[in-house]
């Protein structure tokens, strides 16, 4: 047995293994990400993964997603903008993944999923550095040779289940190796019959590929393994392409090719219009699925890797450990920061997302006088201004909107107490509730807690670090009707997941994982319209939507600390990131000096993201921060 069989042999126990793993996590992070596209990234074995993880996704949420290496998001990380990122690597200290973390999380990547099987490696150390980012560690302590094996099948395996499961509404999904069938072949009956193929494919140096685009994972998995282990040239073809150029192969170079053909049902009765037309000269063998569902991937990938070592075994070359040159190394560990400078930033920061908060979406014409001077006339007014108190939002400002029971990170922090060393008073508005309170007396020193003051609640309630908010459950009428409603909802089906009252401010509704509230806004708004009810007090953040009583605003606790501490009003600055309505910064972004890290107000006179174009969220607030020079006020230079 050669050390790639003996690699292979274990396969049966790593997909037991992958069967038992805890996906909690994972399945949570599917969940999360099934209203948009996502993009996966891995090399070699981890593409693969990545691979079958965009072709799942596509498959089950209809959503277009797309698999990509480490140097494509480092050249172009404005991928990372829009869509969650899946990273995948096995033991996580590929130098090009490690630049592709930073390069994404650099540009303000909304949602970043790190998927490797190491606790401890460089990937998990820039992984605990950074905000955002999200690990799921499966540990697998074998490791695999030069080809991605047990690791590669452990990882996709994982998710196979994770999205079988979730479609069978969590009914688990048994497999096993030993019951890879092909027709009415076993995997090793169908091995057999490939002798005399794969001595072909061996002597003549040439393989096309050709594949159903639902097996695109299992064809790349096997193009990546034979170039890799250099045993020969291989190509890549879905039928239809292949119809279309590249049969030229076959009657100009029959002599030289060998053809493998990956087939499920949909493309069935492509195969049997094709196959009596391939010349006889050309050897073909056929991988024939009996459907494109997670097991049938991973079986296509496991019987992929067995018949790779047919073919190595038949050329008799050593797959698992091949002799790496200099030239080898020294390409893979190239300097990739140094050698990629980052993407050039235009001088256009602000603009940009003015245009898009009012509409005007690439490629419309963005060229605005009007916009243009109200941006300079800000930014001036912003360096001739001193301040003395400073109002953050705190989810998705301070804090990101997925950590809901952490406290700021530690950057934010240091730059909150550079803020109260200096006497500047600073204010925290937010839709929750006492656990704001609970995390910042943790990481704030008591000493400072007078000057920060809190309007929980949406500014319902407002008071001093340290004091508590008194109790009450006397929900107003609108309150209680508007809690009717939002229950009816829930009880035909709709993804809410809590309905929260505190009264006398506030209806706060969480949804289901996945669950975009910029469109969950919508029906909660139409449910209150055909009620008769008032809706311009609902309001959405990044994770919930609230429904606030009549006179509840962030903005009092811009007009209270005005009040309590005699400053002009000119003197404060807010800062959040959704200040257009209705998003729950609205009101706060009205204030005259005001900042938006991520969506700016409509407005042309205040609540500008001056914040470079890719930073966005805490990344965005730190920007600001750093930018912020303290004596006993400060002055804001952008």
């Amino acid at each position: 047995m050669t050390p790639y069989e003996q690699e292979l042999s274990r396969i049966g126990e790593t997909v037991g293994r992958a069967a038992s793993a805890d996906i909690k996590k994972l399945k949570l992070a599917i969940v999360g990400a099934s209203e948009a596209s996502i993009i996966a990234i891995g090399s070699g074995g981890s593409f693969t993964v990545a691979s079958l993880l965009c072709s799942l996704h596509e498959a089950f949420t209809g959503r277009v997603s797309r698999a990509v290496t480490p140097l494509e998001l480092i050249c172009n990380p404005s991928l990372a903008s829009i869509s969650p990122i899946f990273i995948v690597s096995a033991e996580g200290k590929n130098p090009d993944i490690l630049e592709a973390l930073q390069r994404a999380r650099q540009h303000s990547s909304r949602t970043v999923h790190v998927i490797t099987n190491r606790e401890q490696s460089p990937l998990m150390g820039r992984v605990k550095e950074l905000n955002d980012v999200t690990s799921h560690v499966f540990e697998l302590n074998e490791k695999d040779g030069y080809l991605a094996t047990n690791s590669l099948v452990f990882d996709a395996s994982l998710i196979a289940r994770a999205y079988g499961e979730l479609d069978r509404q969590g009914a688990s999904i048994e497999y096993r190796v030993d019951e890879i069938a092909f027709g009415d072949l076993s995997l090793d009956a169908w091995l057999d019959s490939s002798r005399s193929f794969t001595h072909e494919a061996a002597t003549r140096g040439s393989l096309i590929i050709v594949f159903s685009p639902n097996l695109r994972p299992i064809a790349e998995d096997l193009e990546s393994k034979l170039s890799e282990a250099a045993l020969l040239f291989c190509q890549l073809a879905d039928f239809r392409s292949f119809a279309h150029g590249r049969h030229l192969w076959l009657t100009e170079r029959s002599r030289d090719s060998t053809l493998l053909v990956l087939t499920e049902p949909a493309v069935e009765n492509l195969w049997i219009d094709m196959q009596p037309q391939i010349p006889s000269e050309v050897p073909t063998f056929c991988m024939p699925l009996s459907g494109a569902k997670p097991k049938d991937l991973i079986s296509g990938l496991i019987a992929g890797m067995h018949l790779v070592s047919k073919i190595a075994n038949a050329a008799d070359r050593n797959i698992a450990k091949p002799t790496i040159s200099p030239l080898g190394r020294r390409l893979y560990y190239a300097n990739l920061q140094s050698l990629i400078p980052p993407p050039h930033e235009d001088n256009l920061r602000g603009e940009t997302s003015k245009y898009e908060v009012l509409g005007a979406h690439w490629p419309s014409s963005r060229s605005s006088g009007t916009i243009r001077r109200a941006l300079e006339a800000a930014e001036l007014a912003f360096e001739a201004q001193k301040f003395r108190s400073i109002v953050f939002d705190y989810d998705g400002t301070l804090c990101s909107s997925n950590d809901n029971d952490r406290p700021p990170s530690p950057q934010i922090v240091a730059h909150i107490v550079r803020l109260l060393e200096a006497n500047i008073v600073v204010g925290i508005a937010s839709g929750r509730g006492g656990s704001i309170a609970e995390h910042l007396t943790e990481v704030l020193p008591s000493a400072h807690w007078a000057n920060v003051r809190l309007g929980l609640h949406n500014g319902g309630w407002i008071g001093k670090l340290g004091e508590t908010a008194p109790d009450t459950d006397r929900l107003s009428d609108f309150l209680i009707h508007a809690r009717r409603i939002v229950t009816n909802l829930q009880s035909y089906g709709v993804p809410i997941s809590v309905i929260r009252a505190t009264a006398p401010f506030q209806l706060s509704i969480r949804f289901e994982p996945g669950v975009n509230t910029e469109t969950m806004w919508f029906v909660i708004v139409d449910a209150f319209k055909q009620a008769g009810l008032e809706t311009g007090t609902i309001v959405r953040s990044k994770h919930s939507i609230d429904v606030l009583s009549r006179g509840v605003s962030k903005s009092h606790l811009v007009a209270q600390i005005v009040r309590d501490e005699q400053i002009d009003p000119y003197e404060v600055v807010t800062m959040g990131d959704l200040g257009a309505w209705p998003g729950n910064d609205a009101s706060l972004l009205q204030h005259k000096f005001s900042l938006s890290v991520d969506l700016p107000s409509r407005r042309l006179d205040r609540g500008w993201k001056l914040a470079p174009r890719h930073r966005r969220d805490v990344d965005a607030t730190l920007w600001y921060l750093e930018r912020l020079s303290t004596t006993v006020a400060f002055y804001a230079v952008f």
